[in-house]
Order: C-alpha cells, then sequence, then structure tokens
C-alpha cells in the first residue's frame, strides 16, 4: 500500500482495491449479491483483525462496530468496521488529518440523537407528535 495514495483518485477506490467495498452483482433489477469480492490483500487482513479487536474497546470505533453486531452477522460487522479504518486510513494520509477519538459516549449519545431526529420526523409524517417524558429514578 505504501504512503503514497495518489493512484487512489478516492477514497471508493482504495477500499475497492482493498476489497473491504460491498459488491453489486445486480441483474433485472434484482440484487443477486452484495457480498465483499474475494481478495488476498494482506492490509485488509490486518484492518479485519484490527477491526476484530475494537470489539472491547472503550472507543467510539469500539461503539461502532459493537452497533454493528448487534444488527448483523458478526463476519458483516467487522468488515464494515474495517471499511470504516480503511476510510480513516486513507484520510489520515492524503489530506494529513490526524485521528481524534471522541470516546464511547460522544458516538452513543450522538447515536441517540440521530435516532430520536428520525423518530421525529417519521412521527411527524404519520401525524403524530413525540412528547420526551421525564426519566424516575
Amino acid at each position: 500500500m505504501g504512503t503514497d495514495l495518489r493512484r487512489f483518485p478516492t477514497v471508493k477506490h482504495f477500499t475497492s482495491w482493498m476489497g473491504l467495498c460491498p459488491g453489486t452483482k445486480i441483474s433485472g433489477g434484482k440484487v443477486l449479491s452484495s457480498a465483499t469480492k474475494r481478495c488476498s490483500n494482506r492490509a485488509a487482513q490486518a484492518l479485519r483483525m484490527a477491526a476484530q479487536a475494537l470489539r472491547r474497546s472503550q472507543s467510539a470505533l469500539g461503539a461502532y462496530h459493537r452497533r454493528l453486531c448487534a444488527r448483523m452477522d458478526r463476519p458483516k460487522a467487522i468488515t464494515a468496521t474495517a471499511h470504516k479504518l480503511a476510510r480513516l486510513i486513507y484520510f489520515m494520509l492524503t489530506k494529513g488529518q490526524p485521528y481524534v477519538d471522541v470516546g464511547q459516549q460522544y458516538y452513543e449519545d450522538r447515536y441517540r440523537e440521530r435516532v430520536f431526529q428520525n423518530l421525529t420526523k417519521r412521527a411527524h409524517t404519520l401525524g403524530f407528535q413525540l412528547i420526551p417524558v421525564a426519566v424516575v429514578v
């Protein structure tokens, strides 16, 4: 892979080369498969191992991985987390942006806000209004 990523014009090219992006086998408008392509890229294998280690991490990436594990099976969640790590690496090497971990609590708070905003929009389209309830401890 190296540190010079000029041969990859976008992050999508980079993650596709690593074999971490979903495939698109479509025939007649029907999705036949969306599995990632088989690839023996060592960097992708290292990122998958790093993603698997994030399962017990108390970081924002660890919270992201655990949320994906709850929603889908573990191998798909590992590949999706490795894809996120590959995107972070691409931006760190091309733009010189440092990675700053915001923490697990910040990630969970932002996720909760997104879920609440989506529920509010959905309730509004259905003609309802959400009213927060005070939590009694």
